[in-house]
């Protein structure tokens, strides 16, 4: 099996930056939660071997290089889902290594800078739907359809979903799940169109409710509950009250508002 690449383990810190949920990382890079995308910087020295006029773009390729290093690095430490991260799905196989490699090296230049000292910083930008969609294909089924509740559906109209977990510890995933109090699955993947997860992911989060209330994805009318705890390996789970849990798979049998992940994830 392919060696992987090595991985240097670093804390995100989250920061606030109007609501949005970013984490910041040491080489100077973020993962946007709220828009679903990762950014990272490279930075790179000119050849002094190349004659001058090739200089620069020496530096600028040099940079990308970096950059793509530092890209591989964050996105294997993401979570997935609460028990696995991206890392875990690439020493899998090396098909899974080559679609997530794939997916970073398809990034997008957003800022090029030039330096005093002839070096080059390049700052690149990759959306989440591409990481999460190299590791969908074998390793997360997603539903076609929401799940079938039983109950007494409800007449309220609902345009999304909103579920307020500051103060709990939550941390962000591609995949997490929300579940009631007795273990079963109000909310994941399996209640998921694979098309909408593709294109928007399967949840966003803000740190902020009435950011999250004006929020494309949930506008105009959501439906707003509130986390009791979170749960799993990498605290990504959210577990909600039995009751709001039945509130809202009454509400999922008349809309279909779950399975085009109009979810949002409020956390501190």
């Amino acid at each position: 099996m392919r060696k992987c690449l090595s991985i240097i383990l670093l804390i995100f810190v989250p920061v606030l930056c109007f609501s949005q949920y970013l984490e910041k990382t040491p080489s100077g890079g973020l993962v946007d939660w709220t828009d679903q995308l990762i950014r990272e910087v490279g930075i790179g020295a000119p050849n002094p071997n190349l004659p001058v006029g090739a200089q620069r773009a020496s530096a600028i390729e040099a940079a990308k290089r970096v950059a793509l290093r530092n890209l591989l690095e964050r996105v294997q430490g993401m979570n997935i889902t609460s028990e696995v991260t991206v890392q875990d799905y690439m020493v899998v196989s090396d098909v899974i290594y080559n679609r997530v490699e794939g997916a970073v090296r398809n990034f997008r230049v957003i800022d090029t800078r030039y330096k005093s000292d002839g070096s080059v910083e390049v700052e690149v930008e990759v959306p989440l739907s591409g990481i999460f969609g190299s590791v969908l294909p074998d390793y997360i089924p997603l539903g076609a359809q929401a799940p079938g509740y039983g109950g007494e559906p409800t007449s309220a109209v609902y345009t999304g979903l909103i579920v307020d977990s500051r103060g709990l510890g939550l941390r962000p995933a591609l995949a997490p799940k929300i579940v009631d109090q007795n273990g079963m699955e109000v909310y994941g993947t399996g209640s998921v169109s694979r098309d909408y997860a593709l294109q928007i992911g399967v949840v966003g989060y803000e740190k902020d409710l009435n950011r999250a209330r004006a929020n494309e994805r949930v506008t105009n009318n959501p439906l707003v509950v509130k986390a009791v705890e979170v749960t799993g390996t990498h605290n990504t789970d959210i577990v909600i009250s039995n009751q709001e849990a039945n509130m809202i798979r009454a509400s999922a049998q008349n809309l279909n508002y779950l399975q085009q992940c109009k979810v949002m994830l409020i956390l501190d």
